[in-house]
């Protein structure tokens, strides 16, 4: 089996070491990673400045090439440089340093990857855990990543989906397939001020789940202990209000 793997915290991050041993047990691992944090690209590629791309090691078993792009240039430089002739049988993303469960799905470079990967028809799966420190535990995440990937792989992928899954902290119980989480963030913008006295801004915010008492959702089962997953898809039509409007 093939199997390619990036994510957006880095080709040195601590979670894609930890994915990379575990794939490594299914079969032969590449890493195509960026060269440093990329986190919150969603599915970005770059466009207007030149992109590096080297192979850098084959340590272990595995091939490691990094590049000054995103994710998704990640998984495009691969499908088109690398897999010309065979696409791998699997592409896995992560383990993301952090949560993208809930309304993060669309900020998050570790998904947008997956997306990505879609569309170059790649069976994809995307591996978060809820635990944004760079020195994270992902050792019991860790047991659960081939039985889920195992069980994926045997339910096949349909076009257009690729499956988001997030890991709560501490000891987990399960996984169960859900829904995305109705959430939001607020007080998203902190002002500072520099040496001159000039202000300035950056990100932090509080995370709202607007459905705290639905049971069906990723947001309740990483609650309740068990790893979230979720079937996720490039088609961003609304197909409820698609409905409504034809019909009038």
């Amino acid at each position: 089996m093939e199997i390619l793997i990036t994510n957006d915290d880095g080709y040195l991050s601590k979670g894609i070491a930890a994915l990379a041993r575990q794939m490594q047990q299914l079969g032969h691992v590449t890493i195509v990673a960026p060269d440093g944090p990329r986190s919150c690209m969603s599915n970005a590629i770059t466009m207007t400045k030149r992109m590096s791309f080297r192979h850098i090691e084959h340590t272990d078993g595995r091939d490691v090439y990094i590049t000054n792009g995103t994710p998704a240039d990640c998984v495009k430089l691969a499908a088109n440089l690398l897999y010309k002739d065979r696409l791998p049988d699997l592409l896995v993303s992560g383990i993301n340093h952090g949560s993208n469960a809930s309304v993060n799905v669309i900020y998050s470079g570790t998904v947008g990857a997956c997306l990505v990967g879609t569309e170059h028809n790649m069976p994809s799966i995307g591996f978060s855990l809820n635990d944004h420190s760079a020195d994270a535990d992902f050792s019991e995440f860790e047991k659960f990543i081939l039985p889920i990937t195992r069980d994926l792989l045997s339910r096949g992928f349909e076009p257009e989906i690729c499956y988001n899954v997030n890991a709560p902290v501490g000891k987990i119980l399960g996984y169960r397939f859900a829904r995305h989480a109705h959430a939001r963030w607020i007080n998203e913008i902190a002002e500072f001020a520099d040496e001159a006295g000039e202000p300035y801004y950056m990100m932090q915010g509080e995370f709202v789940n607007l459905e705290p008492e639905a049971t069906d959702t990723d947001e309740y089962v990483m609650a309740n202990s068990m790893i979230a997953i979720c079937p996720t898809t490039t088609d961003l039509t609304a197909y409820n209000t698609l409905s409504k409007l034809n019909a009038k």
